[in-house]
């Protein structure tokens, strides 16, 4: 095989999505299980939409993801520039090339006359395309039409009855016809390259010997083709993968979740969790495992894993997968996650030292197994920092009204009240002794200390809980449901 080069290519016109990152992540995957090289470009040809603070989301979302680029935008490289209205001059260049040996051709048809050109091969009910109309035009025409103030578009002559076989690594070969085509702009007005003209030089000119897309491309592909073609270039080999669908099959929408990565990133999802989750969508590495980190895709992708049929953005695997990622990680890392999402909430104020760093850390260790995403933890701290918390439903307070559950209150709080030190190893002691002194079982002892200190029937271990409500709230929220039994 020879050297691969992949490229990743965005319009900056918002911020990186979905779809984008997986189409970058299939191409920085491809390069580097081959040890190719990965190229980061920039389309900006829609200049009204285009800016850097996009431009410069886009490649931050890459980092974050963990893709780096051999050349490109920011890292330079031989076949620059990397934006292309910095190309500007290469694009001329080119279609005064096919211009003069008649691939290409001045087009000076008004807005409306192509509008009228449509609405007719609608009404016959053929699909909409260019006819031609100036394919031939004579000079005596052009020059009407440019003492008229007509601004013309280069248009690529298309050649009649033939067939346009795309050899694609995904989907197979599959074929057009040109007379469905239609001479297509490779050159607006105000002489901005189109997509499918710029997209060619670039490619070429950058070397590129695989292109790795989405599949929304593909009727792209064969007016891609006709232009390497015209100019005598090899045709890079093209792999279309598969749209992304909500869990309810259509198109993914903002409806099915959050659509970019940057929106990931600030609710506290995890960059591997992100990179796995991307991964699974469109590509399978075979077997039943699902969990894999950067590496292991690295080492495992292939295109010829990478499926025709749509991937599913299943919003709930992706919490499965960033909760395992979440539960993996150091302590201190999600510790330092959490802080910005619990200064957000209003949970923490000034410098996290000392006492305060080690509550915070201990905090972490008791509800990260409950987090899908960091954004989560506010809820969470919430039921730590109350004096009083009520049973949260019906069973709970059930449980409260048992027999002997005022015993088991009315003991612990005198424990509690009396200890030198309320930590783990002091609650776990005085749970072991609690139940031989009451003459009670686990459950008789757990459940409505459990209800009595969170409200709920189900949650972290006791001896983590406790000490981190500390003495005072412990005391405090078993008075309140002691109070409670006594209401009732």
């Amino acid at each position: 095989m020879s050297k691969i080069k992949v490229r990743f290519a965005p319009s900056p016109t918002g911020p990186l999505h979905i779809g984008g990152a997986r189409s970058a992540l299939f191409n920085w995957l491809y390069a580097r299980h081959h040890g190719g090289t990965f190229i980061v470009r920039i389309e900006d040809t829609d200049l009204e939409r285009s800016s850097r603070e996009s431009e410069d989301n886009i490649l931050s979302a890459l980092r974050w993801l963990g893709m780096d680029w051999d050349e490109g935008i920011e890292v330079g490289g031989a076949n620059g520039p990397y934006r292309q209205t910095e190309r500007l001059d290469i694009y001329r260049q080119y279609a005064k090339k096919l211009l003069e040996e008649g691939h290409a051709y001045y087009c000076y048809c008004s807005e409306e006359e192509l509008a009228a050109e449509r609405e007719e091969l609608l009404a016959r009910g053929e699909l909409p395309r260019y006819l031609g109309r100036c394919r031939n035009i004579s000079d005596r025409d052009r020059a009407r039409f440019e003492a008229q103030g007509r601004k013309p578009v280069l248009r690529f002559r298309v050649p009649e009855g033939r067939t346009v076989t795309v050899h694609d690594r995904v989907r197979g070969e599959v074929s057009f016809e040109t007379d469905g085509i239609g001479d297509f702009i490779i050159v607006k007005s105000d002489g901005i390259p189109t997509y499918n003209y710029a997209v060619v030089i670039d490619d070429f000119t950058m070397g590129v010997s695989h292109v790795i897309r989405a599949e929304e491309h593909l009727s792209n592909t064969p007016r891609q083709i006709l232009i390497y073609n015209a100019l005598g270039w090899q045709v890079p080999e093209f792999a279309h993968i598969s749209l992304i669908l909500g869990k309810d099959r259509s198109k993914m929408s903002k409806r099915h979740g959050a659509t970019s990565i940057e929106q990931y990133q600030r609710m506290g999802y995890l960059p591997e969790a992100m990179v796995n989750f991307l991964a699974l969508l469109g590509w399978s590495p075979g077997g039943e495992d699902e969990i894999f980190s950067l590496e292991d895709i690295k080492e495992q992708f292939s295109l010829d894993r990478v499926a025709k049929s749509p991937a599913v953005f299943d919003m709930e695997k992706l919490n499965w997968l960033n909760g395992h990622y979440i539960r993996q990680s150091s302590l201190e890392r999600i510790t330092e996650l959490s802080i910005p999402f619990l200064r957000q909430g209003g949970y923490l104020e000034g410098d996290i030292t000392g006492e305060k760093q080690e509550w915070l850390k201990m905090f972490v260790a008791t509800v990260r197994n409950y987090l899908s995403s960091l954004s989560e933890i506010n809820g969470h701290m919430e039921k730590f920092i109350a004096a009083t918390v009520e049973p949260v439903d019906e069973e709970a307070r059930d449980i409260l009204g048992q027999e002997r559950v005022a015993d088991v209150l009315l003991t612990a709080r005198d424990r509690i009240n009396s200890a030198e030190k309320v930590d783990e190893d002091f609650v776990k002691t005085f749970l072991k002794s609690l139940g031989k002194e009451l003459g009670l079982k686990g459950k008789q002892i757990f459940m409505p200390l459990r209800v009595a200190l969170t409200g709920e029937t189900h949650g972290p271990e006791l001896y983590q809980v406790i000490p981190l409500l500390g003495r005072e709230k412990t005391l405090s929220r078993l008075e309140h449901a002691l109070d409670i039994i006594k209401t009732e």
